[in-house]
């Protein structure tokens, strides 16, 4: 029978979300993997079994954390521009007050390609589809009551706002304008 674990899952998990996400995957070291959770190689690779099951599970922790607060965000009981605007506005501000200028980790581990397997991908289709879904729903709720036009298919609406919420995390990682960020929010707002 093997030693029970004597540290928090969630927590080294959290720790390791962070590692790769200010590092990505290809820069991040076992090393600093270590030291940023605060486990020795042993532990590390007995609990997780390798680098890249490791950076799985932090995609996965940044889905059940920072995605599903978004997607809680977009469910609140107000308005669906309010909603959609509090979206980017979030992010704007989440992204202008991170000094390493991380962006969404799910974007990075779709743009690197090192990391990149058919695993990884699939996780950050899942967080992209269900992003999707809830801007579509939304939209769908809002041109059935009138609150949004009806002339393009939800779908389609939601996929443009999608690309343009994507764009604008993209920017937030490069520019100290948030006027410019705020011109983008207004514009997607005002093309639903």
């Amino acid at each position: 029978m093997g030693r029970p674990r004597e540290f928090d899952e969630q927590a080294v998990l959290d720790a390791a979300m962070d590692v790769f996400w200010a590092k990505g995957y290809e820069a991040t070291t076992t090393e600093d993997l270590c030291n940023g959770t605060g486990l020795g190689r042993g532990s590390l690779y007995n609990a997780f079994g390798s680098k890249h099951r490791l950076y799985q599970e932090s995609i996965r922790r940044y889905a059940a954390t920072k995605a599903s607060a978004q997607l809680a965000m977009l469910a609140e009981d107000r308005p669906i521009r309010e909603r959609l605007r509090a979206l980017m506005l979030g992010v704007i501000d989440a992204d202008m007050a991170d000094p390493g200028r991380r962006g969404c980790l799910a974007l990075n581990a779709a743009t690197e390609a090192a990391g990149r397997s058919e695993e990884v991908t699939a996780l950050v289709r899942r967080q992209f589809a269900d992003l999707e879904q809830a801007i579509c729903d939304l939209v769908a709720i809002g041109q059935s009551t009138g609150e949004l036009p009806a002339g393009r298919p939800a779908r389609q609406v939601a996929r443009t706002f999608q690309s343009t919420y994507y764009g604008l995390r993209t920017l937030a990682k490069v520019t100290d304008d948030r006027g410019a960020l705020l011109d983008v929010v207004e514009g997607a707002i005002s093309a639903l």
